[in-house]
Formats: C-alpha cells, structure tokens, sequence
C-alpha cells in the first residue's frame, strides 16, 4: 500500500504526526477507510475506536469526537480526544463510567438536561476508551 501523511491534533497538542497506509474511522454516517490519493472528503467523527496502518500493522485507539479531513497531501484528523489503546488507563475509565452512570441516574430524576446530555456523552467516552483497551 502507499504511504501517506496523517495528522492527528488534539486540544493537547499533536496526538500523532507521521505516514500511514490506512486509517479506518466512525463517522457520523458510518466506517470510513482511508487510502492514499483518497478524494477530498470531510466528516464528522463520533466517539469511537479508530486504527492506522503503520508499517503493515494496525495500531487502535479511541476517539471522542471530531473531524476528518482528507486532502491531496495529506489527512488530517482534529479530535476532541485521541489515546492509543496500549496507552489507555483502565481504571481511570472504568471509575469515569461510575461517575457517569451515578450522575445520569441523578439528571433524570432532576430532568435536568443539560447535565444529562454532558453526563450521556462522559458515559460513551468511558465506555469506549474500556472497550478501545481490549484491542492492545
């Protein structure tokens, strides 16, 4: 496969800069593959496990939403956060979960939605990064 440049740029900083021959992530509408000499494209990401091929291997990692943009020279992925699943701390997620649940049980009964909506979103984070770290 060919190689192009990918770009992936969290509020943190660059998460990853470098060539890959795949990256495969959860838009909106569904999976998307991307290859060299793609056509332009740009999407929205959802919180999701994402992977790039990086020297004939996959690499994982989970994604909370964003934006892809595939362009002639290269791809560039912004993210609200990105973490590789060898790198992703179990137990920080699993007690991210805890919190999420005990905090929607309380905004439903509250019919606060707002804070709901926030807690409904930490809970998907939480469960994808758990699910992302299985993939090590």
């Amino acid at each position: 496969m060919t190689p192009f440049k990918l770009e992936i740029v969290t509020p943190d900083g660059v998460f990853f800069d470098g060539m890959t021959e795949n990256v495969i992530v959860r838009t909106t509408v569904g999976d998307k593959g991307i290859l060299a000499h793609h056509e332009p494209y740009v999407a929205a990401i959802t919180i999701s496990k994402f992977k790039v091929k990086i020297d004939g291997e996959f690499r994982y990692g989970a994604i909370s939403s964003g934006v892809i943009k595939v362009g002639k020279d290269k791809t560039v992925i912004l993210a609200q956060s990105c973490e590789w699943a060898d790198e992703i701390d179990v137990d920080r997620a699993v007690k991210a979960r805890q919190i999420a649940e005990e905090r929607i049980s309380h905004y439903e009964k509250t019919n606060d939605q707002k804070n709901l909506d926030i807690a409904e979103f930490k809970l998907k984070r939480a469960i994808n990064r758990i699910e992302t770290s299985k993939l090590r």
